[in-house]
């Protein structure tokens, strides 16, 4: 399982998303739910069902695709699919919760304190940016962040798909070319909590930080680049989005 910004049915839900920072609940649920319908494997269904679960108007609804989201996530057959578990486990239990329903709600309690856990992903990781770099170079926190332009970044930040590196590096500050570089974690790290759960569900874009610097063992020289029109999509949806960067 690959996370694919440029899947037709991640960018309804991407739009979907859109549509809830407006308030706009019942376009979002327009997006969430042509998603659903059109999704055509297990991963695309468990992400529409998740999006779909969280716009329903009353408890009930809100546990019924919920449920249909674990059984879709349950049958991707990756191990990184293990990461959405924890909010899945954690939405079902607050929807029992509000159902006086003690034994289900702590039933999927604990299965989602089990599922937490130190990312497990081996890699290999990249790294976009535009600076000009070398095999043997460590990349530190403590730089401004690409978004905002007041924040000192306490983390640096990193992903295991090379095309996520390669989005980030056409989005990075500054005029040099657009780098991917490989990298290596030189202590531990955690799965970057500006998206995990707060955009989608558990962790499919792998993208992890670290306080520790990463050290440059490589350079890829290949990766699916986007668009002019894509980098600009995304440009603007990062200078419109109203949410603090978890530092």
């Amino acid at each position: 399982m690959e996370f694919n910004p440029n899947n037709a049915i991640v960018k309804l839900c991407i739009q979907g998303m859109d549509m809830e920072m407006k308030a706009t609940q019942a376009e979002a649920l327009t997006f969430f739910m042509q998603a659903w319908n059109e999704a055509g494997n297990d991963f695309e269904q468990f992400l529409a069902a998740y999006y779909v679960a969280r716009n329903q108007p009353t408890v009930a609804d809100r546990l019924h695709w919920y449920h249909i989201a674990l059984q879709h996530a349950t049958a991707v057959q990756d191990d990184t699919i293990q990461t959405a578990y924890p909010a899945l486990h954690e939405n079902n239990a607050k929807c029992y919760d509000e159902m006086n329903d003690a034994e289900n709600a702590k039933k999927h309690q604990e299965l989602a304190a089990l599922y937490k856990h130190t990312p497990a992903d081996k890699g290999p990781f990249y790294h976009g940016t535009r600076a000009d770099l070398k095999v043997g170079d460590e990349l530190v926190a403590g730089f401004t962040s690409n978004y905002q332009d007041a924040l000192q970044m306490n983390h640096i930040y990193f992903t295991a798909l090379p095309n996520a590196a390669g989005l980030a590096a056409a989005l990075a500050k500054g005029e040099g070319a657009e780098r991917v570089y490989i990298v290596e974690p030189t202590d531990g790290f955690e799965s970057d909590p500006n998206v995990t759960d707060k955009k989608f569900p558990g962790n499919p874009t792998r993208s992890y930080r670290t306080t520790a610097p990463l050290k440059i063992v490589g350079e890829l020289q290949e990766w699916v680049r986007q668009t002019p029109e894509q980098i600009q999509m995304w440009r603007d949806r990062l200078a419109q989005s109203t949410g603090e960067i978890i530092n």
